[in-house]
């Protein structure tokens, strides 16, 4: 047997959990949540959804 030490490539970002965040500092670096479609320009006069 060979005494080498085996290396594996470094850990992935991918499957390591990003560190906790408080939601009021997620709003101030990323900005308010905003929804996957802009409303339009009648939805956005009336409220219509």
């Amino acid at each position: 047997m060979t005494s080498a030490p085996i290396h594996s490539s470094g850990h992935d970002t991918w499957s390591n959990p990003r560190p906790f965040s408080d939601a009021t500092l997620r709003r101030i670096k990323y900005g308010a949540i905003r929804p996957m479609e802009e409303p339009g320009l009648f939805e956005r006069w009336f409220g219509f959804r």
